[in-house]
């Protein structure tokens, strides 16, 4: 947390107030947060560059920072567990959990706020080098059945911490990945080569609308944690099937939904919707 809606969120909002503007100055109040730099270097290479771009890709959230000696500059940043963005005007009390603060024109500052200081920004002219690693985005055009059947027939790995590697398909967390499994109706411990075509078909599509609709919701909160740059709270929360759901009646067939472990993740699935793959080998054998 936060995952593809919430990050994809953020990137929407500071957009248009971010592209154009020109950086007139860096305040880093915990160094922390700033990975491979020193405050005093992040500073003087961001001062005095032009925002060309705001994007995401996969859980990070990227400024283009227009040319610098030995090509594009790029900042590149990830919230973990409870980083925010927002812009705010100068002059306003500085809040208690900003990292780093980046002043803009129109005496405006992109404020990075962490509580938990586990987010980090990045300065750097090869991008790749950061988040070359990620699998592809799961609303891309290159997410499709295809290519997911493709992928999954290689591993012989449980489906549910297969779809949480970000090396195997990028943005997806513990929340939206249980939310897909449900709604695609296969159980979490399922072995991802054991998919068959219509089960893929089903998981590519689950996919692809869950987090289309969280982003539509601008995310979901569950703390004091993640707020939109706009101060709102996510309210994709109300809408969940399964996860956060323990002991609640499932919304499609009214069992109660259950909570387990999977690959040391907290993990929610209704036991009728979502048979276990040990009944679904079982049957096979008596077959």
């Amino acid at each position: 947390m936060p995952e593809l809606p919430e990050v994809e969120t953020t990137v929407r909002q500071i957009r248009s107030a971010l592209v154009g503007q020109r950086i007139t100055g860096v305040r880093v109040r915990w160094a922390g947060s700033v990975a491979g730099r020193s405050a005093g270097a992040l500073r003087r290479a961001l001062t005095g560059k032009r925002i060309e771009r705001v994007s995401r890709r996969g859980k990070f959230f990227v400024l283009d920072l227009g040319q610098a000696a030995r090509g594009m500059a790029h900042l590149v940043g990830h919230l973990r567990m409870s980083g925010r963005l927002w812009i705010e005007r100068e002059g306003l009390p500085h809040d208690a959990h900003a990292r780093v603060e980046i002043g803009l024109g129109r005496r405006q500052r992109l404020v990075f706020a962490d509580v938990r200081k586990f987010g980090r920004l990045y300065f750097t002219q090869q991008p790749e080098e950061i988040f070359g690693h990620l699998g592809p985005e799961p609303l891309s055009s290159a997410f499709t059945p295809t290519w997911l059947a493709e992928a999954l027939g290689r591993r012989r790995r449980r489906i549910k911490p297969l779809l949480l590697d970000q090396a195997f398909i990028a943005g997806l967390g513990n929340i939206y990945t249980d939310e897909s499994l449900f709604a695609a109706r296969i159980h979490p411990l399922t072995l991802a080569n054991t998919l068959g075509r219509a089960a893929v078909s089903r998981l590519t599509t689950s996919i692809r609308r869950v987090l289309s609709a969280a982003i539509r919701h601008e995310g979901s909160s569950f703390d004091s944690y993640y707020r939109t740059p706009e101060g709102r709270s996510g309210r994709y929360q109300d809408r969940l099937f399964v996860y956060g759901r323990g002991g609640h009646p499932c919304r499609r067939c009214g069992t109660p939904i259950v909570r387990i472990v999977v690959a040391q993740r907290g993990t929610h699935v209704c036991p009728r919707c979502q048979p276990t793959p040990r009944l679904r080998c079982r049957a096979q054998r008596r077959r």
